[in-house]
């Protein structure tokens, strides 16, 4: 049985060799010897021979290297021809004198059972970085020339411009440096059981987060039943916001509607929008085994389904990281300043993080940058797949939101241009009213009770009891 067998495969080879074909021809036999050895007898003859075709299969008795088939990635598709998607153009705004502000605009979706249909089977290729981790620091060191955090880390400079060599394998900080696991003694911490249930969290997650009680929690709408069942929703609380829900009477147990609601403690900053930054760039360390993430600020609506989302700003672009522009700027000098004069962080601050980015070579923007179509984000939707580019890609962005100053649209650009200077970052930045259409923005809570406050009736005076007639007085006595 044993020389057959050899006779057959020395056969094989000798006519495959001859061919272009041969090793296609031997990737064949090989495949079908390895399920004839997973099913046949296990007596102890039978083990002999398997063991003589495992040792052919690693190559052992001819001398020959079977090729090993390189990794399977994701490379994007083309919708069919005539598809009308293809040729699908944005109508002229309306002509609304008293609506000059920005509106949404259409987006051709697909139907969501084709959208299911075109999730990628396989991760898109990560350029160069195969290997992403994390520097944990058991004794924090605080050698950083300047800002920093003790839960991001205190990165020195140089440190920061090695961040932005990209290498095969790569340590960054990235948030959590007190500890090995997100979220467990690090800052941000939560309860083992919702840390579990992120890990369990292994397709697509949609996240948001309220700190401060500054929010009322909107439900997704147009939601399909798949979705409902397989993507996960995350709504990220602090204490504060937990206790007015509970007194409020709308959380009594781990949801409210589609959100699982994760209640996070020692929050390690004192401002409430800088907390936020922390599930907004660094989800896919507290949701690790996620392939994809829709991430939506707190005052937000989602109004489309997960999937047509994807499928259109990830998948069918070709792209790991989407984002969509400014309505209005597109120059971080002139963000800048609209931050300086809407007051939302102190003048110095933020002067001194452009004079540094000038000094690092920042230039306003121009259209020698296109195909780039702007430097400043509208960044309350972010949707990206989780592949180790796109993760370094907002581990950086964070690290320079906790050096500098909390506004990362002015932070953006930097990351942004530092990467695609050394690799092909598959970065699709759609249109501001293509995100409005896909999301609907609802006012804080501090504003909805001043609106409520100016709706409300004037206080009007009772109006005095009427006048019951005098009765008539008896006649006098005589």
């Amino acid at each position: 049985m044993a020389k057959e067998k050899e006779k057959l495969i020395y056969l094989m080879c000798k006519f495959a060799g001859r061919k272009k074909i041969g090793v296609l021809l031997i990737s064949a036999i090989s495949t079908a010897l390895l399920l004839w050895l997973l099913y046949a007898p296990q007596g102890e003859d039978s083990q002999k021979e398997n063991q003589t075709l495992k040792s052919w299969l690693n190559g052992s008795i001819l001398g020959i290297t079977l090729p090993i088939p390189p990794p399977t990635y994701f490379l994007g598709y083309s919708l069919p021809p005539g598809h009308p998607c293809n040729n699908f153009t944005l109508p002229p705004p309306p002509s609304d004198r008293k609506r000059t502000g920005p509106r949404p605009c259409p987006v051709c979706y697909l139907p969501v059972e084709e959208a299911i249909a075109l999730m990628p089977k396989f991760p898109s290729p990560s350029p160069v970085l195969e290997n992403l981790t994390y520097i944990y620091e058991g004794n924090l060191s605080r050698d950083g020339e300047f800002g920093g955090s003790d839960f991001g880390g205190y990165p020195t400079l140089k440190q920061r411009n090695d961040s932005f060599d990209i290498k095969q394998s790569m340590s960054v900080h990235c948030g959590f440096v007190r500890g090995i696991k997100a979220g467990r003694n690090t800052g941000f911490d939560m309860d083992d059981a919702d840390l579990l249930e992120m890990d369990q969290c292994r397709g697509v997650v949609v996240a948001s987060a309220i700190f401060g009680n500054f929010d009322d929690i909107n439900q997704p709408s147009h939601i399909s039943e798949y979705s409902m069942k397989t993507v996960c929703f995350f709504m990220f609380i602090d204490e504060e916001t937990e206790k007015a829900l509970t007194s409020s009477g709308r959380l009594r147990g781990k949801n409210i509607g589609l959100w699982r609601i994760i209640v996070v403690h020692n929050l390690p900053y004192a401002d409430p929008r800088r907390n936020g930054k922390i599930p907004k760039l660094l989800l896919h360390r507290l949701v690790p085994n996620a392939r994809y993430s829709i991430w939506i600020d707190g005052k937000l609506e989602l109004l489309a389904d997960p999937y047509q989302i994807l499928e259109r700003f990830l998948w069918r672009k070709n792209a790991t990281f989407a984002i969509s522009k400014h309505y209005k700027r597109f120059d971080v000098f002139l963000e800048a300043e609209a931050n300086k004069a809407a007051k939302k962080y102190d003048n110095a601050s933020i002067d001194f993080q452009i004079e540094f980015y000038k000094n690092e070579g920042l230039t306003p923007y121009t259209e020698a940058k296109l195909p780039i179509i702007s430097d400043v984000p509208e960044g309350c939707v972010i949707v990206r797949e989780h592949v180790p580019i796109s993760n370094l890609f907002t581990c950086l962005w964070f690290n320079e939101v906790d050096r500098f100053t909390s506004r990362d649209q002015i932070s953006f650009s930097t990351v942004r241009d530092k990467l695609l200077s050394k690799v092909d970052l598959h970065v699709n930045m759609f249109l501001d009213c293509e995100r409005r259409n896909f999301v609907v923005q609802k006012y804080h809570k501090y504003v909805l009770a001043i609106l409520a406050r100016r709706r409300a009736p004037a206080a009007l005076n009772p109006p005095p009891p009427p006048q019951l007639p005098v009765p008539p007085r008896p006649p006098a006595a005589r």
